[in-house]
């Protein structure tokens, strides 16, 4: 059994872990820290998961977590960098949720996160935990750095098109729309329910902070820089992300079957048959990502851009579930276990 712990158990990206851990059938939930909560049962703040989950919330301490295989940081931004060495130090391993691990250029990452890094030498060995692309790097990873939610999306639905090389990599384009839960649970004005429910409107367009990790992969993928305009929106949903994305064709293939050779032997990819429309709720508390490929025609004839949709739940393959995937490989385990849940409809 994995002996794991969780360092910010009160989010809905907390509580989503904690779902999915206490029917994992290889996990023992050892420690669950919030400084605010510290005293109270789990099961008092999230009656879902009364019989499931028996502890109640400690303060975060090393002691707190001592004798934990595993430790999950479902943090702001700012607090895994300041914790993870000692954690690591006691033989711990670590998925780190936050974005503190992702961002391999340390400047980009203080230009985005406006603060100075506490922990530059782990992010040399940190691993970025998106299962598609660095599987084998996870097995036998220490520390992995959990992808965003936005990014997950966006970098799975065009991958096989920049590994390829069959589109111009200076002129992508990420159209995304991400439910409120993505804000993580807190109280701010435009997350009310009077303000978020029936409306819709673009945010951060001048520089989100997912923009550089989306770009890390994408140029991983291609071999060099790409040009990425990333445009994020907020819907008046709970979960879920859609993200269609552009790219313009500068090499005839078939793209249907690029995707399906790409993703063949991945659980939690599902390319869905040509001139299919994923929607969120297709995604909704499972652990998929849904892609579609589209060739629309345009006015002067053939149609040299090509759309793939993307959906994801952004609290699952966006987030606690892509973490148990993780610590799957991390721990030799099949990939799968503790994350066949079908999605809820409606």
């Amino acid at each position: 059994m994995i002996k794991a712990g969780i360092v910010g158990g009160t989010g809905y990206t907390g509580v989503e872990l904690l779902r999915l851990l206490a029917q994992h059938p290889q996990v023992e939930l050892r420690a669950i820290t919030s400084r605010k909560e510290a005293g109270t049962a789990v099961s008092a703040m999230f009656p879902s998961l009364r019989g499931r989950v028996d502890l109640a919330f400690t303060e975060p301490t090393r002691d707190a977590l001592r004798g934990c295989d595993l430790v999950f940081f479902a943090t702001p931004n700012g607090v895994a960098m300041g914790e993870a060495r000692a954690l690591l130090d006691s033989g711990a391993r670590l998925i780190d949720l936050s974005a503190d691990f992702r961002i391999q250029d340390l400047a980009e990452w203080e230009r985005f996160y406006k603060t100075k890094h506490a922990a530059p030498e782990l992010v040399r060995d940190a691993v970025y935990g998106l299962c598609e692309v660095n599987r084998e790097r996870i097995r036998g990873a220490r520390l992995v750095a959990n992808p965003g939610c936005y990014p997950t999306a966006v970098q799975l639905g065009l991958l096989p098109l920049l590994e390829a090389g069959v589109v111009d990599l200076d002129h992508l384009i990420a159209d995304a729309k991400s439910g409120v839960s993505g804000a993580g649970r807190k109280t701010e004005l435009n997350l009310m329910f009077s303000e978020a429910s029936d409306n819709f409107m673009a945010y951060n367009v001048p520089g989100h902070r997912h923009w550089p990790e989306i770009r890390q992969g994408l140029a991983r993928a291609a071999g060099r820089e790409v040009g990425l305009v990333f445009v994020p929106h907020l819907t008046p949903l709970i979960r879920g992300i859609h993200a269609t994305l552009y790219a313009r064709i500068t090499k005839e293939a078939d793209f249907q079957k690029l995707f399906e050779k790409r993703y063949a032997s991945e659980p939690f990819v599902d390319v869905m048959p040509a001139g299919s429309h994923p929607d969120t709720r297709s995604v909704r508390a499972a652990n998929v990502c849904r892609l579609a490929v589209h060739r629309p025609p345009q006015c002067t004839g053939g149609g040299d851009t090509l759309v793939v949709l993307s959906v994801i739940d952004n609290l699952v393959k966006g987030a606690a579930g892509q973490a148990v995937q993780n610590m799957n490989l991390m721990f030799g385990l099949p990939e799968t276990t503790g994350l066949e849940q079908v999605a809820v409809v409606p």
